[in-house]
């Protein structure tokens, strides 16, 4: 849905798209993207406009949307285990915290996913009219 409104994106002048447009180019429920955009509207990464020209549209730039805020407006904390999370209200979640000897490796995995889409935005998803048509892919590597 973010990537549907990343490319719709022209800055002041951008087209809200309606979920059901969003929804057949993606294949994906229009009541499903419906529940997505009540959290993202609530941070502030979608607005909505009413009536028959209305629909969704980001509230800022591709840009500045990272993948990060989108997935901790919908999921909560990036946290691969609730012993990790970064919210507060779960830190005496775990009764063995302090003797865990896997805790460090959670918290290190929760930080380098963190870092990955702290890093990447909606902007970096966008395809990029010259390079449509060519294969993202990696490549085999054969050995000369």
């Amino acid at each position: 849905m973010l990537v549907q409104l990343a490319r719709r994106w022209a800055g002041d002048a951008t087209v809200p798209a309606s979920l059901a447009d969003v929804a057949a180019d993606e294949d994906l429920p229009r009541a499903y993207l419906e529940q997505l955009a009540i959290p993202l509207r609530e941070a502030g990464i979608v607005q909505s406009t009413r009536g028959a020209r209305g629909g969704y549209a980001l509230a800022r730039p591709p840009a500045e949307v990272t993948l990060a805020a989108a997935l901790r407006a919908l999921e909560g904390p990036l946290a691969p285990m609730i012993c990790a999370s970064e919210d507060p209200a779960h830190a005496g979640a775990c009764l063995r915290l302090g003797a865990c000897s896997v805790n460090s490796l959670w918290v290190r995995v929760r930080d380098a996913i963190g870092d990955v889409l702290d890093a990447t935005t909606l902007a970096d998803l966008v395809p990029r009219p010259h390079l449509v048509g060519i294969d993202p892919r990696p490549r085999e590597v054969v050995p000369v």
